[in-house]
């Protein structure tokens, strides 16, 4: 019974390391999602604020899409949220179609193409998607928030 009494404390450091090397990971994990590498555009502007400066115009009619980028910051791509019947779906304007540029669309740049819609489709939000720079040099997209979309009424 006596050698029973030298496994307790054992026992119990070994507990204590392994709560502390958890808590150590979680808070290490943690501080790592926090902290994003910044997108940067234009001569290290951050990319969110440069969103606010996107400007086009969309229509949509009979099956087609028309865009028009009428500000200064090129729009690499669009997301087009579909909402309509309680349900919604997110589809890449231009992803098939040959006629959206590579690089996407620069200041006055315009685009024509066919956007099919869900049944059911009311509305369509254009949200802007940015190409920008991280801090390593590396390219990576950014998609605005979607007050930064514009919409669009389907009749």
């Amino acid at each position: 019974m006596k050698k029973k009494k030298g496994l307790s404390p054992v026992v119990a450091t070994v507990l204590l390391i392994g709560i502390v090397i958890a808590i150590g990971l979680i808070v290490f994990f943690w501080f790592k999602g926090i902290t994003q590498e910044a997108i940067t555009k234009f001569d290290g502007q951050n990319v969110k604020l440069i969103c606010d400066k996107v400007d086009f115009n969309a229509a949509y009619s009979h099956g087609n899409i028309q865009i028009q980028n009428k500000g200064h910051v090129p729009v690499y791509q669009f997301k087009a949220k579909m909402e309509g019947a309680g349900s919604y779906s997110t589809v890449v304007v231009g992803e098939n179609d040959t006629a959206w540029p590579s690089i996407g669309l620069n200041e006055g740049g315009a685009y024509s193409g066919v956007l099919n819609l869900n049944s059911g489709t009311t509305k369509i939000l254009l949200i802007p998607v940015l190409l920008g720079k991280t801090e390593s040099n590396r390219e990576q997209i950014y998609t605005c928030e979607d007050r930064q979309g514009k919409e669009i009424t389907v009749s």
